[in-house]
């Protein structure tokens, strides 16, 4: 079985004009990003604008995709399941930021190194190259 979930990183330029980048905790308070699986008679760049605006409550616009996550896991009914899911580089253009409580602890914005720092120190191995790939599209060195 396959199984297609889309997300992806967010950033925004504050009043000052600074940029920031939104992080999510998750239920399991590791740092993560807002992702979710594809819908029926959605396109994978559909379901990663509506899981960012059911997550945190923006609206965004997909700047460029990041890379793709592939991994198996095993489910009870379905056996092995293939799972792939889709990461793009998307701003900020409206909504109001919240958390969706029901799946999320909480939602914030970094300045682009002291996110990239709370990736690496408590957040998904997997998501490193997402969150570095995102940076380096938006100018910013990681190493």
């Amino acid at each position: 079985m396959m199984e297609i979930s889309a997300g992806g990183v967010v950033y925004r330029r504050n009043e000052q004009g600074e940029l920031q980048i939104q992080l999510i905790q998750d239920r399991y308070g590791k740092v993560s990003l807002p992702k979710g699986k594809m819908e029926p008679g959605e396109t994978v760049e559909q379901t990663a604008l509506r899981e960012i605006k059911e997550e945190t409550g923006l609206l965004g616009a997909i700047i460029e995709p990041i890379d793709q996550i592939k991994y198996q896991y095993e489910h009870a009914q379905h056996g092995t399941v293939n799972k792939e899911v889709h990461y793009y580089l998307v701003e900020a253009i409206g909504g109001t930021h919240q958390a969706q409580v029901e799946e999320i602890r909480g939602v914030d914005w970094f300045e682009p190194l002291e996110a990239w720092r709370r990736q690496k120190q408590s957040g998904y191995d997997n998501n490193h190259r997402i969150v570095a790939g995102a940076l380096r599209l938006l100018g910013i060195e990681t190493n």
